[in-house]
């Protein structure tokens, strides 16, 4: 399968000290692309030490080009850092791929609203900084691939894991609505679901699975999303073991509870299911059932 061609690209890539992270900046470079290598720096480590700074020595060394960055993307300044330090490097930035996340296991009740705190705003706001600093250079130029960091536990709920779930639930709905935004700009933005054997998932994701679940099976799509040759926008994409599934949101027809609410809830269940591309489409195919015309044809 040919490789798309970043030559001439500026990608941001945070969280790429190792895993997943790391695996997006090593093919983006790969690809062409010049990569800023966001990790946080650890406590005590000189810049030679860190992870961020041994990745873009295996880039340099294979002729690419990068640099280290080392904001904590849950700064307020992070994203505008990150930003200028592309633009002083290498001129401009075409890609964002927001991968930095906090890890969770521990249920709601025993979590202090700091602690809830502290994962949602690496999960979410660390991406939301980068991405609202990017946005209007962007859009200035008519061009961005914006890759931002999805995951099933925003999708289903799971248990402990309340504050990294809510901010991958914030960051998909930040897909589609920048998507939504970003498409006539020549922007266009898309989520990554991946499913991989990292240090953040050694615990769950180990022996046989581990072999069949590694980075490098999900990293080559980052590379398709980050290309001009990539034009789809607002979808969230699962992937893992090199194989890839579409996020659909979806809505049963509406019934009446014309039997009570605990019939309802159970006819509910088993009522037909629509994906909708847009929340308009997902209301007027209402306004349709309640007997009314729809504002737009669908």
């Amino acid at each position: 399968m040919a490789q798309p061609d970043l030559s001439g690209r500026v990608a941001i890539v945070t969280g790429a000290g190792k895993g997943l992270g790391r695996s997006y900046a090593l093919h983006l470079a790969r690809a062409g692309a010049a990569v800023v290598v966001n990790n946080r720096r650890h406590a005590g480590e000189a810049d030679a030490d860190t992870s961020a700074a041994r990745v873009v020595a295996e880039i340099t060394q294979a002729g690419g080009r990068a640099i280290a960055n080392w904001s904590d993307v849950e700064a307020e300044s992070s994203g505008a850092e990150m930003v200028a330090q592309a633009i002083d490097a290498f001129g401009r930035v075409d890609i964002i791929i927001a991968n930095a996340a906090a890890p969770q296991a521990r249920s709601f009740h025993k979590l202090s609203i700091a602690e809830f705190r502290k994962v949602f705003d690496v999960g979410f706001l660390g991406t939301l900084h980068l991405v609202h600093a990017a946005w209007p250079l962007m859009r200035d130029q008519g061009y961005g691939r914006v890759i931002l960091t999805s995951s099933s536990a925003g999708r289903y709920g799971q248990h402990g894991m309340s504050a990294y779930g809510a901010s991958k639930s914030a960051v998909d709905s930040l897909v589609r609505t920048l998507a939504a935004e970003g498409g006539s700009k020549g922007i266009c933005v898309n989520g990554i679901s991946p499913y991989a054997h990292t240090p953040m998932t050694a615990a769950h994701i180990a022996g046989e699975m581990a072999e069949v679940f590694t980075p490098e099976k999900v990293a080559p799509m980052l590379v398709w999303l980050g290309s001009e040759d990539c034009t789809v926008n607002g979808t969230i994409l699962v992937g893992g073991g090199g194989r890839f599934r579409k996020v659909e949101t979806q809505e049963t027809v509406s019934l009446t509870p014309k039997h009570g609410f605990p019939d309802l809830a159970e006819r509910l269940q088993s009522a037909p299911r629509e994906a909708h591309p847009n929340s308009n489409h997902a209301f007027d195919t209402l306004l349709v059932e309640c007997g009314l015309e729809p504002r737009a044809p669908i």
